[in-house]
C-alpha cells in the first residue's frame, strides 16, 4: 500500500475545484439565492492567522450547508486595502503601500485555498 501523502492529494482536488469553477455563482432561475459576506481582512500582515480562520471556516461550512439545500450561493471574498492598517505597514516596512497590499493578498487568497475555502473569487 502507497503511503498517504495529503499534499498530493489536496493539490489534486484543489486543481481540479479551481478547474471546474466548483465554487462559482451563476444566475439560475427558479433557486432560491444566498449571499455570505465575511469581513474582508486587512492586507497589513505577511499572512492570514488562526484567528482569520476561526471566523471563515464557519461561515464556509454554512455556504457549503445551503448549496446542499440547492441554494444559489453567493460567497465572495476581497481586501479591505483603503485604510490606515495597510497604510501603516507600507510605512513600516518602507515599501509603497501598492506593493505590500498586493504582496499580502497574493498570500491570503493562496492560504485560504490552501484551507479549501469555497469562495468565489471571480
Amino acid at each position: 500500500m502507497e503511503k498517504y501523502n495529503p499534499q498530493e492529494i489536496e493539490e489534486k482536488w484543489r486543481k481540479i475545484w479551481q478547474e471546474n469553477k466548483l465554487y462559482g455563482t451563476e444566475e439560475t432561475k427558479g433557486k432560491p439565492k444566498y449571499y455570505c459576506l465575511d469581513f474582508f481582512p486587512y492586507p497589513s500582515g505577511d499572512g492570514l492567522s488562526v484567528g482569520h480562520c476561526k471566523n471563515y471556516v464557519p461561515t464556509d461550512v454554512f455556504s457549503r450547508f445551503k448549496r446542499m439545500c440547492g441554494f444559489n450561493v453567493l460567497h465572495p471574498m476581497g481586501w479591505d486595502a483603503f485604510g490606515q492598517p495597510a497604510e501603516q505597514e507600507a510605512i513600516n516596512k518602507g515599501i509603497h503601500p501598492k506593493i505590500t497590499t498586493a504582496k499580502y493578498t497574493a498570500n491570503y487568497k493562496r492560504q485560504l485555498n490552501l484551507i479549501g475555502a469555497s469562495y468565489d473569487w471571480e
